[in-house]
C-alpha cells in the first residue's frame, strides 16, 4: 500500500488507479471494516490525524477530482461524507524519498509521465498534506 504524500496529478495511470484503490481499502481498515492491513505503517498518519476518517475522505476526493479531471469515473460515492481543515505534516525528507520512489517507478512504467514530473521545480504535495522540516518519516518502510 503506497498513499502519496504528493499530489496524484504526478501520478500515471496505473499509479492513479492503484491510489484509488489502495486508499479505498485504507479507508475500510479505518472504519473497522476489514481484518487485513489493520497495522500498515502508511495508516499511521491518519490514525494520529484528530478524525482519521475525514482525513482519508478528504484524500480520496483530492485523488476523484484527479481522476475526474483527466477523463476517468472513479465513484465519489465510495468516499465518506465526512471533511476536515486540519492537514497532516509530511517531512520534505519524506516528500523527497517519495519522489525518488516516483521517479523509479515512472522510469520503468511510463516515460512520459516522468517527463511531466520533472517539468515541476518541486513537487506539489496532496492538498491534505502540509511539508514540514524533517528526515523521512518513521513509518515509512525504506
Amino acid at each position: 500500500m503506497r498513499i502519496w504524500s504528493l499530489h496524484p496529478q504526478h501520478l500515471d495511470a496505473k499509479g492513479l488507479v492503484a491510489l484509488w484503490r489502495e486508499t479505498l481499502l485504507a479507508q475500510k481498515v479505518l472504519r473497522g471494516e476489514t481484518k487485513g492491513y489493520r497495522h500498515h505503517p502508511q495508516l499511521q498518519r491518519f490514525r494520529a490525524h484528530p478524525d482519521p476518517l475525514a482525513a482519508i475522505a478528504d484524500y480520496l476526493r483530492a485523488v476523484q477530482r484527479e481522476a475526474e479531471r483527466r477523463g476517468y469515473k472513479f465513484d465519489a460515492s465510495k468516499i465518506g461524507p465526512q471533511t476536515t481543515r486540519k492537514k497532516i505534516a509530511v517531512t520534505l525528507g519524506q516528500v523527497e524519498y517519495e519522489l525518488s520512489h516516483l521517479r523509479n517507478k515512472l522510469a520503468v512504467r511510463d516515460v512520459d509521465a516522468l517527463s511531466r514530473l520533472q517539468q515541476f521545480e518541486s513537487p506539489t504535495l496532496h492538498p491534505l498534506f502540509k511539508a514540514v522540516a524533517g528526515d523521512v518519516e518513521a513509518w515509512e518502510v525504506v
